[in-house]
């Protein structure tokens, strides 16, 4: 029994996976991306919430988790209430935009949200926005481009390309004048340090990294105690799994693992 299932619809949660595995090393993580539906963002709300389900099923089946960490915004914002209501067994967390953080850390009171098109149009979004940015003017992006780059070629891309894909979004909240930039997809965190130093020191890039993993701990059956769960046979932690790809797509995330020092597990059928 893993401690933690990490999801999200492609590799974006992985950092999410690695953020609290770092940090707390005595906890077993497991990620499951549900590759074969990716990507969610663009998707209605009744599909999402479908293929969420599908997903928590098989990690339910195959990996029996603590906890399932819903390592994706999209999916935090549009079907983690649904999540709770179909899987009352086991406690999830959620990922949402760092719109509080982002409001606590503004100088002028301008926000940029890169996100999903999905989670920038979510009347959840709306509802955050309204709670702890009321005072603040927030431009939202939706960047399924910038998403799709991330989830396929980024870790076979050059520098130059890297700073490519990242300009537009640059621009834009430039353009906007924000003085702190959220994070509000797990796919932009690979590219954190990038987007930083794209902006320079004018600009505080923010996400919900720390936020998560202390919710996670939080809801962590024997936590108090410090009992670590056991993964099943022959898995390692941080193993990444997938639920569809073409070859040309294993290929990637096998690069992608090999990358970031975690195994890759390979595909899981659907059940």
């Amino acid at each position: 029994m893993a401690d933690f299932a990490f999801m999200d619809s492609g590799t974006g949660g992985i950092g999410y996976m690695m953020h609290l595995a770092k940090k707390y090393p005595q906890y077993s993580c497991l990620y499951l991306g549900d590759t074969a539906h990716f990507p969610y963002g663009e998707k209605t709300p009744e599909e999402i919430i479908a293929c969420a389900s599908e997903t928590v099923e098989i990690m339910l089946e195959r990996f029996q988790p603590k906890a399932i960490v819903v390592a994706c915004n999209t999916m935090s914002v549009v079907a983690l209430q649904a999540l709770r209501s179909t899987f009352p067994q086991i406690p999830f967390v959620g990922t949402v935009p760092a719109i509080k953080l982002a409001s606590n850390v503004s100088k002028n009171r301008r926000i940029g949200l890169l996100a999903t098109t999905r989670s920038v149009r979510s009347p959840y979004t709306d509802e955050l926005i309204r709670d702890f940015a009321s005072d603040c003017h927030v431009a939202r992006r939706g960047d399924p481009d910038l998403i799709a780059f991330i989830e396929h070629e980024l870790y076979t891309a050059t520098d130059s390309q890297i700073a490519a894909a990242i300009q537009p979004a640059v621009d834009f909240f430039s353009n906007e004048q924000c003085d702190t930039v959220i994070l509000g997809c797990t796919h932009f965190i690979h590219l954190a340090d990038e987007i930083q130093k794209a902006f320079g020191e004018s600009v505080q890039v923010v996400d919900s990294r720390d936020g998560v993993v202390r919710q996670a701990l939080r809801v962590l059956p024997d936590t108090e105690n410090g009992s670590a769960g056991q993964l099943p046979d022959g898995m390692e932690n941080c193993t990444f799994f997938c639920t569809g790809a073409t070859a040309a797509q294993e290929a990637e995330y096998q690069t992608l693992s090999g990358k970031l020092g975690i195994r890759w597990g390979g595909i899981l059928k659907k059940l």
